[in-house]
């Protein structure tokens, strides 16, 4: 499921300077090197168009500028090829810093908002991951790509259909897709080491909570879309008390019941 949210910097009221942004950039520059050498192979394969500068320049001047800083996740942005993941009449859009339309009203999230999520839950390899709202499956082939094994729930049964086929075809096993109603999470595959809700609610599941394994974070949108709605992020420490950090504005397609 995805996302549509406006830039959190500029809901903020936030600005900043070009200079001091592109200087930012240049001083990544041999990081992105680094992570350009190590671009997997089935991203490669996917570049039939060579799309990779593209997203280079939105490593360095859409996350890096911004403040990523996570290497498994910037490796991540960078090795997946986004456009594979957004319908054809939309695919020149691909790597601007956007939400686009993926059919059922749903739409694939903005990438700035996609590499903070991801970098919040701190990926590892080998971390397992359970995802709420697998919309094209650009997030999940993100976090399968920085390390983690993946499990995602979509409750639009074409969109979970073509998410599955996509992620095969392009080279991701493992990543694991169900049709189904995220409010209950995916219980049998429990505990997860880390949780990622692309859509809104008013409150933190409970189900999602539980399935949360001690030591892991949690990030989702919570609030009203319309007024208040905030990217949060819940801890559960070792002892299984929550804790929750309030973050950026954000706006999200709502957290659905039942499947569709």
């Amino acid at each position: 499921m995805g996302t549509d949210q406006d830039d959190p910097w500029k809901r903020l009221g936030m600005t900043r300077c070009l200079a001091r942004s592109k200087g930012r950039a240049q001083g990544f520059s041999s990081l992105l090197l680094a992570l350009a050498l190590g671009t997997p192979a089935a991203a490669q394969q996917a570049d039939s168009t060579d799309r990779l500068p593209l997203r280079q320049r939105l490593v360095a001047e859409q996350l890096v500028a911004r403040g990523i800083r996570d290497s498994a996740t910037l490796a991540a942005m960078l090795a997946v090829p986004r456009h594979e993941f957004v319908p054809p009449d939309v695919q020149r859009l691909a790597y601007a810093d956007t939400p686009l339309p993926i059919g059922h009203d749903q739409t694939i999230s903005q990438p700035y908002i996609v590499a903070l999520m991801t970098e919040l839950i701190h990926p590892s390899p080998g971390d397992r991951v359970l995802e709420v709202g697998t919309g094209s499956g650009y997030q999940a082939a993100v976090l399968a790509a920085a390390g983690c094994r993946v499990w995602t729930i979509e409750i639009f049964e074409a969109l979970a259909n073509e998410a599955q086929a996509r992620l095969q075809r392009l080279g991701y096993p493992d990543v694991a897709v169900r049709h189904g109603d995220g409010y209950a999470g995916w219980p049998e595959k429990a505990p997860f080491d880390a949780i990622v809700v692309t859509a809104g609610a008013e409150a933190i599941p409970s189900a999602l909570v539980h399935q949360l394994a001690p030591g892991g974070r949690l990030v989702m949108p919570v609030g009203d879309p319309y007024t208040d709605q905030r990217l949060v992020l819940a801890e559960k420490d070792a002892g299984g008390r929550v804790t929750t950090q309030y973050l950026v504005p954000v706006r999200f397609v709502p957290l659905l019941r039942g499947v569709r």
